[in-house]
């Protein structure tokens, strides 16, 4: 089983980032955009993680 981490072009609301990772894990996308608010909110750093993730990941 090799799978591959890429942005989701379906469940795509701002890079397709927390899609991509939704998918990735088999998880809700929603469930991921939640706890990465929470994360964005609580440590501060969430919104530099996001915006490198999305210049990181490749498109799907």
């Amino acid at each position: 089983m090799n799978r591959k981490l890429y942005k989701s072009n379906q469940n795509k609301m701002i890079a397709g980032v927390c899609g991509g990772l939704g998918e990735f894990f088999d998880v809700d996308p929603t469930l991921i955009r939640l706890l990465w608010v929470i994360f964005a909110l609580a440590a501060g750093s969430g919104l530099l993680v996001y915006i490198a993730s999305a210049i990181i990941i490749p498109e799907g």
